[in-house]
């Protein structure tokens, strides 16, 4: 099929077409320039006979509104939305330089850490789809985008959230348009439940989906995978998946029950978000891609006391079993209880009280004798002293703590100022505050494993629905 544009056309009087990316069923990619800025952008819009179905216009409208309320950097950012002059809609895409996780495993597997470190980027950008209640429904290698940002170091972009499902009533999204009985997304990466229903799916049939792809990035072949179309949905529905290490014997044990964990037919047993997923990532994952660990975290609220702790091996870039909270803080060890100010300060003024008081009953008749002031200190102090909660009955008391109590209470001369009696008390000093944590510098990702950059190719996808960038 030929494109519908070829380079030096002008779309939407701006833009000017440098080359054609990729072109499916249903829509196309180009590389284009825009006129007046100079700014490289990827414009994709949908064919001709594309336009005359309601159902495809819609996923292609809610694609660009799902893309534009997701704010994290591996998104791939929507900068414009038109109209052609021939009625097709369009929009304006951030330029993207790299290849899609499909291409960088052609030639095998990737190493654990550094499939890992992908899917923990790509899940900060489901993190946040999630907490909006967008479901993406289609996560596959070719759809997590490698590129790099201007340090160098690595940067996954999820691309294609044209099947994404808006749950529940959120805010500006566009309602589901998805037939009940229509089979949406890449029947390879979709969970149970999704084949049975698309529409009636939440966040863990991304889960599953996540699940499939670690177990593709390590081991090059497909936990499910069947020779027909037919044989392949009736594994997906009632066989195991195969195990990791039956085909990759290298690969940690631990990895392969978290993949199988996230391939539970069962929702209710499945992991259950996103966020403990990484958690469960996080061991295999460099030090600075554990970062990602966090930020999930914190945008799915699981930094809260009571969530599952992050747990890593010894000597694995200094994570201790203790989780971030949202507010910066640390569940480590325990702080010590420290009293309480205000008890404190009573127990300070009563053993100035005591000692004073045993002063005075010792020196007995001189005590009348003391100046205006002495008299007015020592009063203070005695009402500053709270009562005790029980107090033994006069005659069970000591002789010793009665004459101390009786200098105590005559230490204010009956001739002194009503002013010196009444003079407010001043307040104990509050609790110093605990000093701020220190910040931590947050360490640069790895640069880029030098995958050559390349195009999206058109074509080649088995999938159910268009699979252009």
């Amino acid at each position: 099929m030929s494109a519908p544009v070829q380079e030096g056309d002008i779309l939407a009087d701006k833009y000017c077409v440098e080359k054609v990316i990729g072109q499916g069923g249903m829509g196309v990619v180009v590389a284009a320039r825009h006129i007046q800025l100079g700014q490289k952008v990827a414009l994709k819009f949908l064919l001709p006979a594309a336009c005359s179905d309601e159902g495809a216009v819609a996923r292609f409208l809610r694609e660009a509104q799902a893309a534009f309320q997701i704010q994290s950097e591996h998104v791939a950012r929507i900068l414009d939305v038109g109209t052609l002059a021939n009625g097709a809609p369009f929009m304006v895409m951030e330029f993207l330089s790299g290849l899609d996780l499909s291409d960088a495993i052609r030639n095998g597997p990737l190493p654990v850490e550094e499939a890992v470190g992908y899917v923990l980027q790509a899940c900060e950008a489901i993190a946040e789809a999630h907490s909006r209640g967008i479901v993406h429904r289609d996560l596959k290698p070719a759809n997590l985008f490698l590129t790099h940002r201007p340090d160098g170091s690595s940067l996954v972009k999820v691309l294609d959230f044209g099947i994404s499902k808006a749950s529940g009533s959120t805010t500006g999204s566009t309602p589901s348009v998805t037939a009940t009985a229509a089979l949406m997304g890449s029947p390879s990466y979709m969970s149970p439940e999704q084949l049975r229903s698309s529409k009636h799916v939440d966040a863990r049939t991304d889960v599953w989906a996540l699940g499939v792809v670690i177990h593709q990035l390590v081991s090059g072949r497909m936990p499910f995978d069947g020779e027909t179309m037919t044989e392949l949905l009736s594994m997906i529905a009632a066989d195991p998946p195969t195990r990791l290490r039956a085909v990759q014997p290298n690969a940690p044990a631990a990895l392969e029950e978290l993949i199988l964990r996230c391939l539970e037919k069962d929702v209710a047993r499945r992991t259950p978000n996103v966020a403990v997923l990484a958690q469960e990532l996080a061991p295999f994952a460099s030090p600075s891609d554990r970062v990602s660990v966090e930020r999930v975290m914190r945008v799915l609220g699981q930094g809260a006391p009571g969530s599952v702790p992050m747990k890593a091996p010894d000597g694995a870039g200094g994570l201790r079993e203790n989780t971030k909270s949202a507010w910066g803080g640390t569940r480590g060890d325990a702080p010590k209880r420290r009293p309480p100010a205000a008890l404190v300060a009573a127990i300070v003024g009563a053993c100035v009280v005591v000692g004073g008081g045993a002063l005075l009953a010792l020196r007995g008749p001189r005590v009348s004798g003391r100046s205006a002031v002495d008299q007015h200190s020592a009063a203070t102090a005695a009402q500053s002293v709270p009562a005790p909660a029980s107090s033994p009955a006069p005659s069970d008391r000591p002789k010793a703590d009665i004459e101390i109590q009786a200098a105590a209470s005559h230490a204010v001369s009956p001739d002194a100022p009503d002013a010196a009696r009444s003079e407010p008390q001043m307040p104990p000093f509050a609790a110093p505050r605990a000093a701020p944590a220190p910040l931590r510098r947050v360490p640069t990702g790895a640069p880029p494993k030098g995958h050559p950059a390349a195009p999206v190719q058109p074509g080649g996808s088995p999938d159910m629905f268009d699979d252009t960038h």
